[in-house]
């Protein structure tokens, strides 16, 4: 009505009411009346926002990777974000400008060019499992940039969503993992199998130890028999050779008590000592005289013998 029109913004839009060329009012979620006319308004947005972005950067081995993600920032200083860009909107409520979009990206740009310089210093296979590492340096250098600084916003975070290499390069390190996974699967099953082995290995020797042992105990055995054997035979020698002895001594105590008895006889004739040992036997007596007389026959002219005299030698009852 006759040209004026009434300003209620949210809290989240800073308002700055230019009038002039001079400020008149500024905060933000103002609400006021305004001449349209000579009145120039300027709402910048001070919430947060999350820019999504997806760019294609170069590794240290000149490989593509593809970085996914999501900025999240917030104006802190509209006033200064105003002199930069055009926040101004004309009579129907619109920007007058595309420069509210161009924020975006500027600071897509900003990251990109981080991006860039992490990507260039690290091999491909590095920037795979360094997502962490990527977020740490690009905010810590969107936070210190000075065109960031310039814009008067303010960096709240930066999220990966992901660290993509081309589909050949992901099928090839994935072909590599694979064959790293089978190479440790087959170490592991060789491992296992040396193990095994090493086990019957010792189950073996402990066999062949416990085998061993036996042995030296049975042949200490057998030689502590055979020493008790060599021992009762060296006693049985020794009684042998005391018996052998003794009886030797006998047969020497024997002889030379039969040598004390014959020696006085030895110088008798036998026929004597045959005479003498009959005991009055007359049929020895008298057979001893038939002997002289059988030597003596040349000598004997002629010998009569009565017939009573050999029936009584015959029948043996003359004494």
């Amino acid at each position: 009505m006759l040209g004026f029109r009434f300003l209620k913004a949210p809290p989240t839009t800073y308002i700055l009411h230019y009038r002039g060329g001079r400020i008149v009012r500024e905060g933000a979620g103002l609400s006021f009346w305004f001449f349209g006319p000579t009145a120039i308004i300027v709402q910048v947005p001070v919430a947060s926002r999350g820019v999504p972005f997806v760019f294609t950067e170069v590794s240290a081995d000149f490989q593509d990777v593809t970085i996914q993600g999501e900025l999240t920032y917030r104006v802190k200083e509209p006033r200064r974000l105003a002199g930069l860009l055009d926040f101004s909107m004309d009579a129907f409520g619109r920007y007058r400008s595309d420069d509210p979009g161009k924020l975006n990206e500027r600071l897509i740009h900003a990251v990109q060019i981080l991006a860039r310089s992490f990507t260039q210093k690290r091999p491909l296979k590095t920037l795979m499992v360094s997502a962490d590492a990527f977020v740490t340096e690009v905010l810590a250098g969107l936070r210190a940039a000075e065109g960031v600084q310039l814009l008067g916003v303010e960096i709240l975070d930066l999220s990966i969503i992901g660290l993509k290499p081309t589909p050949e390069m992901s099928k090839a390190f994935q072909a590599e993992a694979r064959e790293e996974f089978l190479r440790q699967a087959d170490e592991a099953v060789y491992l296992r199998r040396n193990n095994a082995v090493q086990l019957e290995r010792t189950i073996k020797e402990n066999e062949l130890d416990t085998e061993i042992a036996v042995e030296v105990k049975r042949r200490q055995v057998r030689e502590s028999q055979m020493s008790a054997e060599i021992a009762v035979e060296q006693q049985r020698s020794i009684l042998v050779d005391s018996k052998v002895a003794n009886e030797r001594k006998e047969g020497e105590a024997r002889a030379e008590a039969l040598r004390a008895v014959l020696e006085p006889v030895k110088s008798v004739d036998w026929r004597t000592l045959i005479a003498v040992n009959s005991s009055g036997d007359s049929r020895m007596l008298i057979s001893l005289a038939f002997q002289e007389l059988a030597q003596n026959a040349s000598k004997i002219g002629e010998l009569n013998i009565s017939p009573e005299l050999l029936n009584s030698l015959l029948k043996g009852g003359h004494k």
